[in-house]
């Protein structure tokens, strides 16, 4: 598989996004399974967080992954399996500390490789209010001390305006997490900025169609007829668009199943020419806020 830098390491740019193996909740055994072919499949990036399952995640990453596997989380909100819904944001800086913290203990390491602040200022996702509406420099301040300290290699920003990346840049942010996909090219000032800066693009929601309301990549006559004529699935195609359109994109696509797995690993070495690049480029961005309302 193709490969770029991330946190300061080479990394295949096709990853794993783990939060779906909480659907293996009841069977740890499947959980790490998937885990370890995802590895024998090149895979050595893997995105988490402590809130995904309660712990549940991180502890099968901690049985299935070894040194050369690197770790990113996201720190922004915990656990809450009592609430209406499994989590809550927590934004704070003394939150902040104790999500790193939290990771820390469920990976069993000493040393997160990439901790991603995920920002609540932006949909899609929860807004922030009350207390939770903090500064970003606030934020930021206590994840450079726990970088300074060892307990963080790198840090990112999750769910950022290209005002507040900006504004954190002199903090060294080393990659962007933000929903982005074929449909929904908002943020194309701030990935031109990223790559300029040599901070590394991954985009959630890579297929777009997370929420009612918002376009699917794989309904897409230009998808569509690419697919075909490639002997691919549309997803794939969605998937190679990405890696093909800026050089700092990688890809956490997450799944449960060990069949897509491999199909989005895949997916990373489909050769897009530049007819079928221009056909997908000419596909119309959906503005996400417009689709939220």
């Amino acid at each position: 598989m193709p490969s770029s830098q991330l946190a300061g390491h080479t990394v295949s740019r096709v990853g794993y996004g783990a939060m779906q193996l909480e659907r293996h909740h009841d069977d740890r055994a499947a959980a790490v399974a998937l885990l370890r072919r995802a590895f024998d499949l090149g895979v050595d990036h893997v995105d988490t967080a402590e809130f995904y399952g309660n712990g549940f995640v991180n502890a099968a990453i901690r049985e299935a992954a070894g040194d050369d596997v690197l770790v990113a989380t996201k720190v922004g909100a915990e656990p809450d399996p009592g609430g209406p819904v499994p989590l809550r944001l927590a934004q704070r800086p003394e939150q902040l500390r104790a999500s790193v913290e939290a990771n820390l203990r469920s990976l069993g390491t000493e040393q997160v490789a990439l901790v991603n602040l995920r920002r609540a200022d932006r949909r899609p996702g929860v807004l922030a209010e009350g207390d939770q509406l903090v500064d970003v420099d606030a934020q930021l301040a206590v994840l450079t001390a726990m970088r300074d300290e060892g307990k963080i290699g790198a840090i990112g920003l999750s769910s950022v305006t290209l005002e507040t990346l900006r504004h954190a840049l002199p903090a060294g942010i080393a990659c962007v997490q933000n929903a982005y996909s074929l449909v929904s090219r908002d943020d194309e000032e701030m990935l031109a900025l990223c790559v300029a800066e040599d901070i590394a693009w991954v985009p959630y929601f890579p297929l777009g169609g997370a929420f009612p309301g918002l376009p699917k990549v794989t309904d897409e006559p230009a998808v569509l007829a690419a697919a075909a004529t490639l002997g691919a699935t549309p997803a794939q195609i969605g998937l190679a668009w990405l890696l093909h359109h800026a050089p700092n994109v990688h890809l956490i696509p997450g799944t449960a199943s060990a069949g897509h797995l491999e199909a989005n690993i895949a997916a990373g070495r489909l050769v897009l020419d530049e007819e079928t690049l221009a056909a997908l480029d000419a596909v119309p961005s959906r503005s996400m806020d417009a689709a939220l309302g």
